[in-house]
């Protein structure tokens, strides 16, 4: 899959140091080549949760039928996020 700057993905695996669970929304923010990504995930807030170099392995395109969700963050990784 090629991703373009701006696209949205869904991360495909938990990353819980970043406070981050499959499912969870992100922006890719860079492009490094056909294998590596930068994914920009944001709170509801507004407020950035993690920036995360990424496979694109890592995460996948948003399907037709997918639907968003809100969760909370723990808080000791909600200040991770800044």
């Amino acid at each position: 899959m090629t991703y373009q700057l701006l696209d949205t993905v869904v991360l495909d695996r938990d990353l819980p140091q970043h406070g981050l669970e499959k499912g969870d929304l992100g922006a890719v923010v860079e492009v490094y080549d056909d294998e590596a990504l930068e994914v920009e995930f944001v709170r509801a807030s507004g407020k950035t949760q993690a920036v995360v170099t990424l496979t694109v392995g890592s995460v996948r395109p948003v399907l037709e039928n997918d639907l968003v969700a809100v969760r909370s963050v723990p808080p000791e990784t909600a200040a991770a996020g800044g």
